[in-house]
Protein backbone atom coordinates (compact mmCIF):
# COMPACT_ATOMS: atom_id res chain seq x y z
CA UNK A 1 0.00 0.00 0.00
CA UNK A 2 1.35 3.54 -0.88
CA UNK A 3 2.36 5.94 1.51
CA UNK A 4 -0.20 8.98 1.36
CA UNK A 5 1.08 11.83 -0.36
CA UNK A 6 2.03 14.81 1.83
CA UNK A 7 -0.75 17.76 2.09
CA UNK A 8 1.17 21.24 2.15
CA UNK A 9 -1.58 24.10 3.04
CA UNK A 10 1.02 26.97 3.64
CA UNK A 11 3.42 28.78 1.26
CA UNK A 12 6.98 26.89 0.89
CA UNK A 13 8.76 29.46 2.31
CA UNK A 14 6.47 29.45 5.67
CA UNK A 15 8.25 28.51 9.00
CA UNK A 16 6.30 26.49 11.66
CA UNK A 17 6.62 25.63 15.36
CA UNK A 18 4.58 23.75 16.85
CA UNK A 19 3.51 22.38 20.41
CA UNK A 20 6.47 22.56 23.36
CA UNK A 21 9.11 24.04 20.81
CA UNK A 22 6.99 26.97 19.79
CA UNK A 23 6.23 27.39 23.59
CA UNK A 24 9.58 26.94 24.59
CA UNK A 25 10.92 29.10 22.00
CA UNK A 26 8.67 32.11 22.83
CA UNK A 27 9.85 31.65 26.51
CA UNK A 28 12.98 32.20 25.75
CA UNK A 29 12.73 35.10 23.48
CA UNK A 30 10.34 36.76 26.72
CA UNK A 31 12.87 35.66 29.10
CA UNK A 32 15.80 36.74 27.63
CA UNK A 33 13.91 40.02 27.35
CA UNK A 34 13.10 40.56 30.97
CA UNK A 35 17.17 39.33 31.48
CA UNK A 36 18.38 42.68 29.55
CA UNK A 37 16.74 44.97 31.52
CA UNK A 38 16.73 43.18 34.81
CA UNK A 39 20.45 44.15 35.70
CA UNK A 40 18.82 48.11 35.92
CA UNK A 41 16.85 47.64 38.60
CA UNK A 42 16.79 49.41 41.81
CA UNK A 43 19.18 51.85 43.41
CA UNK A 44 22.21 50.15 42.37
CA UNK A 45 21.07 48.93 38.68
CA UNK A 46 23.47 49.65 36.20
CA UNK A 47 23.19 51.25 32.54
CA UNK A 48 22.56 50.15 29.25
CA UNK A 49 24.60 52.33 26.33
CA UNK A 50 22.37 52.23 23.20
CA UNK A 51 23.74 53.25 20.06
CA UNK A 52 21.57 53.44 16.72
CA UNK A 53 22.38 53.13 13.54
CA UNK A 54 23.11 56.66 12.94
CA UNK A 55 25.74 56.78 15.95
CA UNK A 56 23.53 58.12 18.48
CA UNK A 57 24.08 57.43 21.92
CA UNK A 58 21.59 56.82 24.89
CA UNK A 59 22.67 56.10 28.04
CA UNK A 60 20.10 54.73 30.78
CA UNK A 61 18.65 52.80 33.35
CA UNK A 62 14.84 53.31 32.38
CA UNK A 63 12.90 50.03 31.12
CA UNK A 64 10.66 51.18 28.50
CA UNK A 65 13.58 53.45 26.86
CA UNK A 66 15.94 50.60 26.50
CA UNK A 67 13.40 48.32 24.87
CA UNK A 68 12.12 51.10 22.60
CA UNK A 69 15.83 51.71 21.64
CA UNK A 70 16.35 47.72 20.86
CA UNK A 71 14.11 47.33 17.84
CA UNK A 72 13.19 43.71 19.21
CA UNK A 73 12.08 41.64 16.29
CA UNK A 74 10.55 38.22 17.80
CA UNK A 75 7.04 38.54 17.93
CA UNK A 76 6.49 37.09 21.68
CA UNK A 77 9.74 39.46 22.82
CA UNK A 78 7.13 42.19 21.22
CA UNK A 79 4.53 40.88 23.79
CA UNK A 80 6.52 41.65 26.88
CA UNK A 81 8.16 45.02 25.73
CA UNK A 82 4.11 45.82 25.17
CA UNK A 83 4.16 45.37 28.71
CA UNK A 84 6.21 47.94 29.52
CA UNK A 85 4.98 50.43 26.93
CA UNK A 86 1.37 49.61 28.83
CA UNK A 87 2.55 50.66 32.21
CA UNK A 88 4.75 53.62 30.53
CA UNK A 89 1.22 55.07 29.29
CA UNK A 90 -0.96 53.79 32.73
CA UNK A 91 1.84 54.95 35.33
CA UNK A 92 4.82 56.50 33.83
CA UNK A 93 7.11 54.39 35.95
CA UNK A 94 7.87 50.55 36.81
CA UNK A 95 8.43 49.23 33.39
CA UNK A 96 11.49 47.42 34.67
CA UNK A 97 9.42 45.60 37.73
CA UNK A 98 6.88 44.90 35.16
CA UNK A 99 8.91 43.38 32.46
CA UNK A 100 10.62 41.14 35.43
CA UNK A 101 7.65 39.93 36.36
CA UNK A 102 6.65 39.00 33.09
CA UNK A 103 9.76 36.73 32.72
CA UNK A 104 9.61 35.11 35.81
CA UNK A 105 6.36 34.34 35.37
CA UNK A 106 7.25 32.32 32.22
CA UNK A 107 10.60 30.98 33.97
CA UNK A 108 8.52 29.46 36.40
CA UNK A 109 5.51 27.84 34.36
CA UNK A 110 8.58 26.45 32.28
CA UNK A 111 9.25 24.66 35.34
CA UNK A 112 6.16 23.14 35.50
CA UNK A 113 5.16 22.56 31.92
CA UNK A 114 8.22 19.92 32.37
CA UNK A 115 6.56 18.23 35.72
CA UNK A 116 3.04 17.69 32.56
CA UNK A 117 0.99 20.38 34.05
CA UNK A 118 -1.24 21.57 31.17
CA UNK A 119 -0.95 25.57 30.11
CA UNK A 120 -4.39 26.20 30.67
CA UNK A 121 -4.62 24.85 34.22
CA UNK A 122 -1.00 27.11 34.51
CA UNK A 123 -2.74 30.24 33.36
CA UNK A 124 -5.62 29.26 35.49
CA UNK A 125 -3.53 29.59 38.53
CA UNK A 126 -1.69 32.41 37.64
CA UNK A 127 -5.43 34.53 37.03
CA UNK A 128 -6.27 33.48 40.65
CA UNK A 129 -3.16 34.45 41.83
CA UNK A 130 -3.08 37.85 40.52
CA UNK A 131 -6.55 38.45 41.69
CA UNK A 132 -5.75 37.55 45.22
CA UNK A 133 -2.28 39.83 44.64
CA UNK A 134 -4.63 42.59 43.67
CA UNK A 135 -7.00 42.07 46.80
CA UNK A 136 -3.79 41.65 49.22
CA UNK A 137 -2.11 45.11 47.65
CA UNK A 138 -5.65 46.79 47.95
CA UNK A 139 -5.33 45.74 51.79
CA UNK A 140 -2.25 46.87 52.21
CA UNK A 141 -2.14 50.58 50.86
CA UNK A 142 -2.71 53.58 52.99
CA UNK A 143 -4.25 56.44 51.62
CA UNK A 144 -2.59 60.01 50.26
CA UNK A 145 -3.91 63.15 49.30
CA UNK A 146 -2.38 66.02 47.34
CA UNK A 147 -1.99 68.09 50.48
CA UNK A 148 0.54 65.17 52.19
CA UNK A 149 3.76 67.26 50.63
CA UNK A 150 5.60 65.72 52.29
CA UNK A 151 4.63 61.61 51.70
CA UNK A 152 4.52 62.73 47.79
CA UNK A 153 7.99 64.46 47.78
CA UNK A 154 8.95 60.81 49.35
CA UNK A 155 7.26 59.21 46.34
CA UNK A 156 9.24 61.53 44.03
CA UNK A 157 12.97 60.74 45.42
CA UNK A 158 12.16 56.76 45.29
CA UNK A 159 11.29 57.01 41.22
CA UNK A 160 14.45 59.21 41.07
CA UNK A 161 16.94 57.15 43.06
CA UNK A 162 19.48 55.39 41.28
CA UNK A 163 18.43 57.01 37.91
CA UNK A 164 21.28 59.60 37.58
CA UNK A 165 20.05 61.81 39.64
CA UNK A 166 21.26 60.88 43.29
CA UNK A 167 22.25 64.10 44.00
CA UNK A 168 19.86 66.54 43.57
CA UNK A 169 16.95 64.50 43.70
CA UNK A 170 15.33 66.65 46.88
CA UNK A 171 15.24 69.82 45.24
CA UNK A 172 13.90 68.03 42.17
CA UNK A 173 11.23 66.37 44.18
CA UNK A 174 9.97 69.27 45.76
CA UNK A 175 9.58 70.85 42.24
CA UNK A 176 7.62 68.22 40.71
CA UNK A 177 5.08 68.06 43.90
CA UNK A 178 4.61 71.98 43.66
CA UNK A 179 4.20 71.17 39.93
CA UNK A 180 1.23 68.53 40.40
CA UNK A 181 -0.51 70.11 43.55
CA UNK A 182 -1.30 72.92 41.42
CA UNK A 183 -4.14 70.70 39.85
CA UNK A 184 -2.29 71.08 36.57
CA UNK A 185 -2.64 67.63 34.17
CA UNK A 186 0.35 65.65 33.44
CA UNK A 187 0.79 66.74 30.64
CA UNK A 188 0.39 70.41 31.05
CA UNK A 189 3.63 70.07 32.40
CA UNK A 190 6.49 71.03 30.17
CA UNK A 191 10.36 69.02 31.01
CA UNK A 192 13.07 71.06 29.42
CA UNK A 193 16.26 70.39 29.79
CA UNK A 194 19.94 72.67 29.11
CA UNK A 195 23.24 71.44 28.88
CA UNK A 196 25.90 73.21 31.38
CA UNK A 197 26.00 74.35 35.25
CA UNK A 198 22.77 76.16 36.60
CA UNK A 199 20.01 75.23 38.85
CA UNK A 200 16.53 73.42 38.54
CA UNK A 201 13.73 75.62 38.29
CA UNK A 202 9.82 75.72 37.83
CA UNK A 203 8.98 78.17 35.71
CA UNK A 204 4.96 79.51 36.14
CA UNK A 205 4.47 79.32 32.64
CA UNK A 206 6.41 78.02 29.90
CA UNK A 207 9.67 77.75 27.69
CA UNK A 208 10.28 77.93 24.33
CA UNK A 209 13.52 76.98 22.91
CA UNK A 210 13.25 79.45 20.24
CA UNK A 211 14.52 83.50 19.94
CA UNK A 212 12.85 86.37 18.57
CA UNK A 213 12.59 86.73 14.75
CA UNK A 214 14.47 90.26 14.05
CA UNK A 215 17.13 91.88 15.94
CA UNK A 216 15.99 95.04 16.70
CA UNK A 217 12.87 93.65 19.04
CA UNK A 218 12.91 94.20 22.70
CA UNK A 219 14.62 91.10 24.55
CA UNK A 220 11.99 91.53 27.35
CA UNK A 221 8.64 92.93 27.77
CA UNK A 222 6.80 93.17 31.60
CA UNK A 223 3.25 92.87 31.74
CA UNK A 224 2.84 91.28 28.08
CA UNK A 225 -0.55 90.65 26.61
CA UNK A 226 0.35 87.96 24.25
CA UNK A 227 -1.32 86.86 20.80
CA UNK A 228 -1.23 83.32 20.10
CA UNK A 229 -1.63 83.37 16.04
CA UNK A 230 -2.57 80.19 13.58
CA UNK A 231 -1.99 81.65 11.01
CA UNK A 232 0.98 83.32 8.87
CA UNK A 233 1.92 87.08 8.99
CA UNK A 234 2.97 86.77 5.06
CA UNK A 235 1.24 87.25 1.53
CA UNK A 236 -0.60 84.21 1.08
CA UNK A 237 0.69 82.19 -2.36
CA UNK A 238 -2.58 81.14 -4.29
CA UNK A 239 -3.83 77.79 -4.54
CA UNK A 240 -3.06 77.32 -8.11
CA UNK A 241 -0.06 78.08 -10.06
CA UNK A 242 -0.46 81.68 -10.87
CA UNK A 243 1.68 84.01 -13.57
CA UNK A 244 2.25 87.96 -12.95
CA UNK A 245 2.88 89.61 -15.97
CA UNK A 246 4.83 93.08 -15.52
CA UNK A 247 4.97 95.23 -18.28
CA UNK A 248 6.07 98.33 -16.76
CA UNK A 249 8.04 99.33 -13.71
CA UNK A 250 5.58 101.26 -12.29
CA UNK A 251 3.43 98.12 -12.33
CA UNK A 252 6.08 96.38 -10.34
CA UNK A 253 6.58 99.13 -7.44
CA UNK A 254 2.51 98.98 -7.68
CA UNK A 255 2.59 95.31 -6.69
CA UNK A 256 5.54 95.23 -4.15
CA UNK A 257 3.10 98.69 -2.76
CA UNK A 258 -0.13 96.37 -2.42
CA UNK A 259 2.40 93.40 -0.70
CA UNK A 260 3.23 96.53 2.08
CA UNK A 261 0.15 97.71 2.84
CA UNK A 262 -1.55 94.26 3.37
CA UNK A 263 1.61 92.85 5.71
CA UNK A 264 1.13 96.89 7.54
CA UNK A 265 -2.39 96.12 8.00
CA UNK A 266 -2.23 93.14 9.50
CA UNK A 267 0.49 94.12 12.33
CA UNK A 268 -1.50 97.58 12.56
CA UNK A 269 -4.33 94.95 13.21
CA UNK A 270 -2.18 93.06 16.23
CA UNK A 271 -0.87 96.79 17.70
CA UNK A 272 -4.36 97.52 17.87
CA UNK A 273 -5.44 94.73 20.30
CA UNK A 274 -2.70 96.41 22.78
CA UNK A 275 -0.53 92.93 22.01
CA UNK A 276 3.56 93.03 23.21
CA UNK A 277 3.91 89.64 22.13
CA UNK A 278 3.32 87.72 19.03
CA UNK A 279 3.57 83.71 19.15
CA UNK A 280 2.97 82.12 15.62
CA UNK A 281 2.38 78.80 15.10
CA UNK A 282 3.14 79.46 11.13
CA UNK A 283 6.05 82.00 9.45
CA UNK A 284 6.34 85.84 9.96
CA UNK A 285 7.30 87.91 6.51
CA UNK A 286 10.51 89.65 7.11
CA UNK A 287 9.08 92.90 6.16
CA UNK A 288 6.14 91.92 8.53
CA UNK A 289 8.93 91.47 11.37
CA UNK A 290 10.38 94.84 10.93
CA UNK A 291 7.13 96.42 11.31
CA UNK A 292 6.55 94.84 14.67
CA UNK A 293 9.78 95.38 15.71
CA UNK A 294 9.53 99.19 15.20
CA UNK A 295 5.97 99.19 17.34
CA UNK A 296 8.55 97.41 20.33
CA UNK A 297 6.61 94.10 19.24
CA UNK A 298 8.01 90.84 20.46
CA UNK A 299 7.41 88.05 17.91
CA UNK A 300 8.61 84.21 17.56
CA UNK A 301 7.11 81.57 14.59
CA UNK A 302 6.92 78.12 13.47
CA UNK A 303 6.07 77.21 17.54
CA UNK A 304 5.42 73.35 17.74
CA UNK A 305 1.12 73.21 18.11
CA UNK A 306 1.57 70.90 21.43
CA UNK A 307 3.26 74.47 22.87
CA UNK A 308 1.04 76.38 21.66
CA UNK A 309 -1.82 74.46 23.19
CA UNK A 310 0.34 74.43 26.51
CA UNK A 311 1.04 78.37 25.88
CA UNK A 312 -3.01 79.26 25.85
CA UNK A 313 -3.52 77.30 29.40
CA UNK A 314 -0.36 78.99 30.81
CA UNK A 315 -1.55 82.37 29.46
CA UNK A 316 -5.32 82.05 29.45
CA UNK A 317 -5.03 83.27 25.68
CA UNK A 318 -7.37 81.81 22.91
CA UNK A 319 -5.38 80.64 19.87
CA UNK A 320 -6.95 82.44 16.87
CA UNK A 321 -6.74 81.27 13.23
CA UNK A 322 -6.97 84.40 11.47
CA UNK A 323 -5.43 87.91 12.24
CA UNK A 324 -8.36 90.18 11.31
CA UNK A 325 -10.61 88.14 14.48
CA UNK A 326 -7.73 89.32 16.74
CA UNK A 327 -9.64 90.77 19.89
CA UNK A 328 -8.29 91.92 22.76
CA UNK A 329 -10.25 89.27 25.26
CA UNK A 330 -8.37 87.02 23.10
CA UNK A 331 -5.05 88.20 24.50
CA UNK A 332 -3.17 85.93 26.95
CA UNK A 333 -1.57 87.57 29.71
CA UNK A 334 2.03 87.11 31.58
CA UNK A 335 4.20 89.06 33.82
CA UNK A 336 7.11 89.20 32.07
CA UNK A 337 8.15 87.51 28.65
CA UNK A 338 11.78 87.38 27.67
CA UNK A 339 14.77 86.02 25.96
CA UNK A 340 17.56 84.82 27.77
CA UNK A 341 21.01 82.46 26.86
CA UNK A 342 21.21 79.79 28.54
CA UNK A 343 24.76 78.34 28.85
CA UNK A 344 24.68 78.79 24.58
CA UNK A 345 21.57 78.25 23.65
CA UNK A 346 18.66 81.39 23.61
CA UNK A 347 15.51 80.53 25.18
CA UNK A 348 12.67 82.30 25.49
CA UNK A 349 10.50 82.36 28.90
CA UNK A 350 7.15 82.90 29.16
CA UNK A 351 6.75 83.31 32.84
CA UNK A 352 4.69 85.02 35.85
CA UNK A 353 1.37 83.96 34.16
CA UNK A 354 -1.67 85.02 36.77
CA UNK A 355 -3.56 81.75 36.68
CA UNK A 356 -1.38 78.45 34.96
CA UNK A 357 -3.06 75.53 34.14
CA UNK A 358 0.42 74.83 32.62
CA UNK A 359 4.35 75.23 33.65
CA UNK A 360 7.45 74.03 32.74
CA UNK A 361 10.59 72.41 34.56
CA UNK A 362 13.57 73.28 32.91
CA UNK A 363 16.02 71.58 34.60
CA UNK A 364 20.14 71.65 34.00
CA UNK A 365 22.99 68.53 33.52
CA UNK A 366 26.60 68.64 32.88
CA UNK A 367 26.48 66.95 29.35
CA UNK A 368 23.79 65.73 27.32
CA UNK A 369 23.47 62.53 28.12
CA UNK A 370 23.48 62.99 32.21
CA UNK A 371 20.76 65.89 31.13
CA UNK A 372 18.59 63.34 29.19
CA UNK A 373 18.95 60.87 31.85
CA UNK A 374 17.61 63.46 34.42
CA UNK A 375 14.68 64.75 32.32
CA UNK A 376 13.88 60.65 32.47
CA UNK A 377 14.16 59.99 35.79
CA UNK A 378 11.94 63.50 36.60
CA UNK A 379 9.10 62.18 33.78
CA UNK A 380 9.14 59.15 36.07
CA UNK A 381 8.95 60.79 39.30
CA UNK A 382 5.80 62.87 37.67
CA UNK A 383 3.93 60.00 36.45
CA UNK A 384 4.72 57.90 39.94
CA UNK A 385 3.33 61.62 41.91
CA UNK A 386 0.40 61.98 39.96
CA UNK A 387 -0.67 58.82 39.89
CA UNK A 388 -0.18 58.49 43.88
CA UNK A 389 -2.44 61.96 43.51
CA UNK A 390 -5.48 60.47 41.62
CA UNK A 391 -5.52 56.70 43.10
CA UNK A 392 -5.16 58.42 46.66
CA UNK A 393 -3.26 55.20 47.81
CA UNK A 394 0.66 54.17 47.98
CA UNK A 395 2.66 51.33 49.68
CA UNK A 396 6.28 51.58 50.33
CA UNK A 397 8.90 50.05 48.24
CA UNK A 398 12.66 48.43 48.80
CA UNK A 399 10.79 45.31 47.70
CA UNK A 400 8.78 44.94 51.38
CA UNK A 401 5.14 44.87 49.55
CA UNK A 402 6.40 42.07 47.19
CA UNK A 403 7.39 39.92 49.74
CA UNK A 404 4.05 40.78 51.84
CA UNK A 405 1.55 40.05 49.04
CA UNK A 406 3.85 36.81 48.24
CA UNK A 407 3.53 35.74 51.86
CA UNK A 408 -0.30 36.22 51.66
CA UNK A 409 -0.27 34.06 48.42
CA UNK A 410 1.70 31.05 50.36
CA UNK A 411 -1.58 31.07 52.12
CA UNK A 412 -4.27 31.84 49.84
CA UNK A 413 -2.27 28.31 47.81
CA UNK A 414 -2.90 25.97 50.90
CA UNK A 415 -6.99 26.93 50.05
CA UNK A 416 -6.68 25.39 46.72
CA UNK A 417 -6.56 21.80 46.04
CA UNK A 418 -6.13 21.54 41.98
CA UNK A 419 -2.40 21.71 40.28
CA UNK A 420 -3.01 25.74 40.59
CA UNK A 421 -2.15 25.45 43.88
CA UNK A 422 1.29 25.12 42.16
CA UNK A 423 0.84 27.77 39.46
CA UNK A 424 0.07 30.41 42.88
CA UNK A 425 3.32 29.19 44.63
CA UNK A 426 4.76 29.82 41.25
CA UNK A 427 3.59 33.19 41.71
CA UNK A 428 4.42 34.26 45.21
CA UNK A 429 8.35 32.53 44.38
CA UNK A 430 7.98 35.12 40.90
CA UNK A 431 7.22 38.45 43.47
CA UNK A 432 10.28 37.79 45.65
CA UNK A 433 12.37 38.14 42.36
CA UNK A 434 11.82 41.64 42.92
CA UNK A 435 13.89 41.63 46.40
CA UNK A 436 15.75 39.21 44.85
CA UNK A 437 17.06 41.25 42.24
CA UNK A 438 17.29 44.55 44.20
CA UNK A 439 19.90 42.65 46.51
CA UNK A 440 21.53 41.34 43.08
CA UNK A 441 22.09 44.54 41.88
CA UNK A 442 23.53 45.93 45.30
CA UNK A 443 25.80 43.25 45.40
CA UNK A 444 24.02 41.21 48.32
CA UNK A 445 23.54 37.53 48.43
CA UNK A 446 20.35 37.10 47.49
CA UNK A 447 19.31 34.09 49.05
CA UNK A 448 20.47 35.57 52.61
CA UNK A 449 18.28 38.64 51.92
CA UNK A 450 14.84 36.58 51.00
CA UNK A 451 15.82 34.52 54.10
CA UNK A 452 16.07 37.43 56.48
CA UNK A 453 13.07 38.96 54.76
CA UNK A 454 10.71 36.27 54.83
CA UNK A 455 11.42 36.07 58.56
CA UNK A 456 10.93 39.59 59.49
CA UNK A 457 7.85 39.62 57.39
CA UNK A 458 6.46 37.23 59.68
CA UNK A 459 5.69 40.04 62.63
CA UNK A 460 5.83 43.14 60.21
CA UNK A 461 4.93 44.29 56.08
CA UNK A 462 7.02 46.80 54.92
CA UNK A 463 10.27 45.36 55.91
CA UNK A 464 12.44 45.72 52.73
CA UNK A 465 15.72 45.69 51.98
CA UNK A 466 18.43 48.57 52.24
CA UNK A 467 20.73 47.85 49.42
CA UNK A 468 23.92 50.74 50.68
CA UNK A 469 23.86 48.82 54.22
CA UNK A 470 22.52 45.43 53.29
CA UNK A 471 20.42 45.45 56.39
CA UNK A 472 16.86 44.78 56.68
CA UNK A 473 14.66 48.54 57.17
CA UNK A 474 11.23 49.66 57.52
CA UNK A 475 10.66 51.34 54.19
CA UNK A 476 7.77 53.27 54.96
CA UNK A 477 9.34 54.67 57.87
CA UNK A 478 12.70 55.18 55.61
CA UNK A 479 10.59 57.21 53.04
CA UNK A 480 10.58 54.61 50.22
CA UNK A 481 6.77 55.05 48.91
CA UNK A 482 5.90 54.28 45.33
CA UNK A 483 2.14 54.29 44.25
CA UNK A 484 0.00 51.49 44.39
CA UNK A 485 -0.71 51.86 40.79
CA UNK A 486 2.55 51.30 39.89
CA UNK A 487 2.02 47.53 41.95
CA UNK A 488 -1.22 46.97 40.57
CA UNK A 489 -0.51 47.46 36.96
CA UNK A 490 2.74 45.45 36.49
CA UNK A 491 0.98 42.26 37.94
CA UNK A 492 -1.97 43.36 35.45
CA UNK A 493 0.35 43.57 32.16
CA UNK A 494 2.96 41.13 33.29
CA UNK A 495 0.03 38.44 34.26
CA UNK A 496 -1.90 38.74 30.92
CA UNK A 497 1.21 38.50 28.74
CA UNK A 498 2.72 35.28 30.72
CA UNK A 499 -1.31 34.06 30.24
CA UNK A 500 -1.40 34.90 26.46
CA UNK A 501 2.24 33.06 25.48
CA UNK A 502 1.27 30.26 27.53
CA UNK A 503 -1.35 29.59 25.67
CA UNK A 504 0.55 29.54 22.49
CA UNK A 505 0.74 26.28 20.93
CA UNK A 506 1.63 27.09 17.15
CA UNK A 507 3.64 29.95 15.66
CA UNK A 508 3.79 30.41 11.88
CA UNK A 509 6.00 32.82 10.44
CA UNK A 510 5.06 33.73 7.27
CA UNK A 511 7.48 33.96 4.26
CA UNK A 512 8.65 37.33 3.00
CA UNK A 513 6.75 38.63 0.12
Amino acid sequence: MSEPQQIYILPEDTKRETGKDAQRNNIMAAKAVAQTVRTTLGPKGMDKMLVDSAGNVTVTNDGVTILNEMHIEHPAAKMVVEVAKTQETAVGDGTTTAVIIAGELLTKAELLLDQKIHPTVLAKGYRLAEAEAQRILRSLALPVSSQDTQLLQNIAMTAMTGKGTEVRKGPLAELVVKALQRNIELDDIKVEYVVGEGTHQLIEGIVLDKERVHPEMPTSVEHASIVLLNSPLEIRNTEIDAKIQITDPSQLNQYLEQEEKSLREMVDKIASTGARVVCSQKGIDELAQHFLSKMGIMAFRRIKKSDMERLARATGGKIVNNWKEITPSDLGKAGMVRQLKIVEEEMIFIEQCPNPKSVTLLLNGSTEHVAEEIKRAVTDALGDVSSAIKDGKIVAGAGSVEMEVAKGLRVYARTLSGREQLAVEAYAETLEMIPRTLAENGGLDPIDVITQLRSAHSEKSWIGIDVFTGKMIDAWSAGILEPLKVKTQALTSATDVAEMILRIDDVILAGKE
